[in-house]
């Protein structure tokens, strides 16, 4: 398996520490974690928790993009080197993203999901560049 795929794999696992994270201070709360209507309580959440849960969220929504860029890049013939360098950006841009954005440090947290943005659209660029 080359190295973007991998990266594809920790790419769809980087959503879940931060649901883990706030579903822990869930069940630590004096209400303890609703399974049967987690949206709504989660909806709720304020502070760090509020913050973790949009890290997940939006974690997810950022996955799909770079996925199929990986696919695209691959199958448009970009070279090994490339590929591995931008997905490798997009997956440590990731791991920091939720890390910022659940300590409130907003305009790091942006730049670093520029920084993954970036990356993921060069997938699908590149290959027509080079």
């Amino acid at each position: 398996m080359t190295v973007p795929f991998v990266c594809v794999l920790v790419a769809l696992l980087l959503a879940w520490p931060p649901k883990i994270a706030f579903s822990v201070g869930l069940a630590r709360s004096k209400e303890g974690y609703d399974n049967k209507q987690p949206r709504r309580q989660q909806a709720a959440l304020s502070g760090w928790m509020a913050r973790a849960r949009d890290a997940h969220y939006n974690t997810l929504e950022a996955f799909p993009g770079f996925a199929a860029g990986v696919v695209v890049a691959h199958l448009a013939g970009l070279d090994e080197h490339r590929a591995s360098v931008l997905a490798v950006t997009f997956v440590v841009a990731r791991t920091l993203y939720p890390i910022l954005y659940i300590f409130d440090l907003d305009l790091l947290r942006s730049a670093v999901w520029g920084i993954g943005y970036v990356a993921t659209v060069l997938l699908y660029v590149l290959p027509w560049l080079f």
